[in-house]
């Protein structure tokens, strides 16, 4: 899969979700259609694979005036990834997953399986809670200050993903937070097929040793990335899917949401940000938690 592809399903996403807000017009700037002027060799997408639905003890559940059903549409996990969680094996103590993880970290440090290794200041192999927390987030790739501090979602999209843990009624410590790649891409563009497939095993174990109780994975890349799915964020976003027995819910990146503030949308910044809070709603409400009442600024 070449990067074309991420990026063509990145701006059917942007445009899809442009569509439901009721926009018909779309600003591209000159550059980027000169751009385009040499055509891309096209390449065949195989169908999504589909199964009948998320995980079997997942009830369906609605919001607002939206209905969120439990895993229409739920991709399939990939039969390349057999047996990552072995229910019947003995859980580490929590002191055992940290010393496991930082083992995995001193690996990510050196690992010089892709390009990445030599743009990036530090690795982020991410960071938190290893002890089965209530949520995992996993994201796309360290932006510039993860790179330099290495740590993931300190950014202005970490300060809004910190946000969002808060209004669920977490601390950062409370869960852990670690991305699809484990070194920052140049300019920050979106990690290559073959990048992500080189740094998918860390992920991978360190899934296996924190064991947490849901996933959220936040964007195309971290849905491409785990579920090994061809399927657009804008389709999944809201919807129960698995990935090796552990409930996992899709949407839509904070730095996407981002975007509409940047851009002076605050139509699409309000639609975009409701969005991920009914995603964030329906994760609570599987873990039998209630919403958090709204604490009074002062």
């Amino acid at each position: 899969m070449s990067e074309w592809t991420d990026i063509i399903d990145d701006v059917i996403d942007h445009v899809n979700l442009l569509k439901e807000l009721g926009h018909r017009t779309a600003e591209v700037d000159a550059a980027v259609i000169a751009a385009w002027s040499a055509p891309a060799k096209r390449t065949a997408r195989a169908p999504a694979r589909q199964d009948s639905g998320g995980p079997a003890s997942l009830p369906r559940q609605g919001y607002g005036e939206q209905a969120a059903s439990a895993a229409v549409g739920s991709p399939k996990i990939a039969d390349a990834q057999p047996e990552i969680i072995d229910p019947s094996a003995p859980a580490l103590s929590p002191e055992e997953r940290r010393r496991a993880l930082a083992e995995i970290a001193e690996r990510v440090d050196v690992c010089d399986n892709c390009p990445l290794r030599q743009n990036r200041n530090k690795s982020v192999p991410g960071q938190g809670n290893p002890d089965s927390p209530d949520v995992m987030f996993i994201g796309e790739a360290p932006g510039a200050d993860e790179d330099l501090q290495g740590l993931a979602f300190v950014g202005a999209a970490g300060q809004l993903l910190t946000k969002m843990i808060a209004a669920m009624g977490y601390s950062r410590d409370e869960i852990f937070i670690a991305n699809i790649c484990k070194c920052r891409p140049p300019n920050n563009r979106t990690p290559q097929s073959d990048e992500r497939q080189k740094c998918l095993p860390f992920l991978r174990e360190q899934i296996r040793i924190i064991r947490p109780k849901t996933i959220v994975l936040l964007g195309g890349t971290a849905i491409r990335g785990l579920l090994d799915t061809q399927v657009g964020v804008t389709r999944l976003q809201g919807q129960w899917t698995q990935y090796d027995g552990i409930p996992v819910m899709p949407t839509y990146h904070p730095a996407y949401v981002l975007r509409f503030e940047s851009q002076g949308d605050s139509k699409g910044l309000k639609a975009a940000k409701m969005q991920v809070w009914n995603a964030l709603k329906l994760v609570l409400a599987y873990l039998g938690k209630s919403v958090p009442a709204p604490k009074a600024s002062t």
